[in-house]
């Protein structure tokens, strides 16, 4: 796990995985796929592996999981 490595800042890519996630280039956040918010790395909880996205929070994970599965 390398979530210490947060880099400078601006956007990071990551690869998320089951429980965890790979920084593939640093920076000090993400951004939420629902919100557009950014979601520094230290507080990613939600994402999914699948889309390989992220979300701000469970009700924006619950909002895109709705939208993709009615489609």
């Amino acid at each position: 796990m390398n979530r210490i490595e947060t880099g400078r800042g601006g956007e990071a890519r990551i690869r998320y995985l089951d429980g965890d996630f790979q920084i593939l280039a640093p920076g000090a956040f993400v951004r939420c796929a629902v919100t557009g918010r950014e979601i520094p790395l230290d507080e990613l909880r939600y994402w999914s592996v699948e889309r390989q996205e992220a979300y701000s929070d469970a009700i924006a994970s619950l909002t895109r999981h709705i939208e993709t599965e009615t489609r």
